[in-house]
């Protein structure tokens, strides 16, 4: 018998029988599953579970959030557990669950229902999580604002369905596929819990322990520069950075524009190793506000916008320890209370310089950090993992489905 360490995968395991496609038919949709259009007020349901698009996470089957019928107007549609609730308004979205509940959900839902004798009701989701069909869906909504599905529509587009046995096996592959993805999930959840309550912790002992100082005296604090036509010739651009590249602890750098700086904005603009950039305005909400990561040099001559400040750390600060010490500001709704508020939170490189920090000796502050990065590295390696396991599933979706 062969040790784990001795086990290969089979390399042609995507010719085993049960991706086999012999005795596969093709059928309409509403040949094996069904639109169940239960109307219901939600007055009359009021201390009902309520499922509404906001509440489901795109191409996930789990339901993870949910409200109550008494939060809601209109009419909507109510679901048995074991149904499909399809996010049938801008399917582009695929959003897609199985309930594990009865309730009521969003009439912008289609509910579907399997047809047993035809589908198996474990067997349904895949289907419809499969590019197949969530590009077929796509392209068959009507509406340019918010494109929707026609039942009358969809019922009638085919997909190739295996024998009962064989959906039964699939089915067992990729429920415990999704298994160890929500598995992933909740650890990956958990390491990011176990940071923040780390970070929140460690700096209230350091606030409780050592001087606070204003931002402003503690390193050199400035704006970005200001997005115009007349910055956008094309005669000395250079790539800069925004608010939506900035995330809470690193930077997004899949979408970096450019604008022009002439030598004397370069000099004033340019990025540095190890400078800190913080969001300086946001639209969703005042607690996003205030969000911080560490440039380390990724883009070469690079600049920054007006809707970001940079903290360039003076010699009693080391640039990670005061991430970090930021981080704690945005946890705790500092940059919030301090930000002003309109249509946009805007924080302002004044107000953000008049916020305070825990000062302590270098070499507390390194010790700091190294605790922090490691549970940082704890993070990323589930995130990681929960990646893989996520392309993983998305494969056996597209072999079972998509092959042709």
């Amino acid at each position: 018998r062969p040790t784990p360490g001795d086990l290969r995968p089979n390399p042609d395991w995507t010719g085993l029988p049960i991706f086999d496609r012999t005795g596969w038919r093709r059928v309409t949709f509403g040949a094996f599953a069904e639109s169940v259009n239960e109307r219901v007020e939600p007055a009359d349901a009021a201390e009902e579970i309520y499922v509404g698009l906001e509440h489901l996470d795109p191409e996930n089957l789990h339901i993870r959030r949910r409200g109550k019928g008494s939060d809601v107007i209109g009419t909507k549609l109510r679901f048995r557990k074991g149904d499909i609730i399809f996010g049938r308004r801008r399917a582009y979205q695929r959003k897609l669950a199985v309930a594990e509940f009865d309730g009521i959900c969003s009439a912008h839902a289609m509910v579907v229902r399997a047809k047993p004798e035809e589908v198996l009701p474990e067997f349904l989701p895949f289907l419809m999580m499969s590019d197949r069909f969530m590009n077929r869906a796509v392209e068959i909504s009507v509406g340019s604002l918010s494109p929707t599905i026609n039942w009358k529509t969809l019922k009638n587009e085919e997909f190739d369905l295996p024998p009962l046995e064989q959906q039964r096996r699939i089915a067992e592959v990729l429920w415990a596929v999704d298994e160890v993805k929500q598995s992933a999930s909740v650890q990956r959840d958990d390491a990011e819990i176990l940071r923040k309550t780390y970070l929140l912790s460690i700096f209230s002992q350091l606030e409780n322990k050592y001087p606070k100082k204003s931002i402003r005296d503690l390193g050199e604090i400035q704006l970005g520069r200001q997005r115009a036509p007349k910055y956008t010739t094309g005669l000395c651009s250079r790539p800069y950075l925004r608010v939506v590249n900035v995330l809470d602890g690193q930077l997004n750098l899949t979408d970096v524009l450019e604008m022009d700086f002439d030598d004397r904005d370069f000099a004033r603009y340019k990025l540095q190793p190890r400078d800190i950039l913080v969001t300086e305005g946001d639209i969703t909400s005042p607690y996003n506000v205030g969000r911080s990561a560490v440039y380390h040099g990724e883009i070469a001559d690079c600049c920054f916008q007006n809707t970001l400040i940079r903290f360039r750390a003076g010699e009693l600060l080391i640039p990670d320890y005061t991430h970090f010490a930021l981080q704690n500001a945005l946890y705790r709704g500092i940059f919030a209370a301090v930000a002003s508020t309109t249509t946009v939170t805007h924080l302002g490189a004044e107000r953000f310089g008049t916020v305070k920090i825990p000062v302590p000796p270098l070499d507390v502050q390194q010790e700091v950090c190294t605790k922090l990065f490691n549970l940082v590295s704890l993070v990323t390696l589930e995130k990681e993992h929960l990646k893989q396991v996520d392309a993983l599933l998305k494969q056996l979706i597209q072999i079972s489905f998509d092959s042709n």
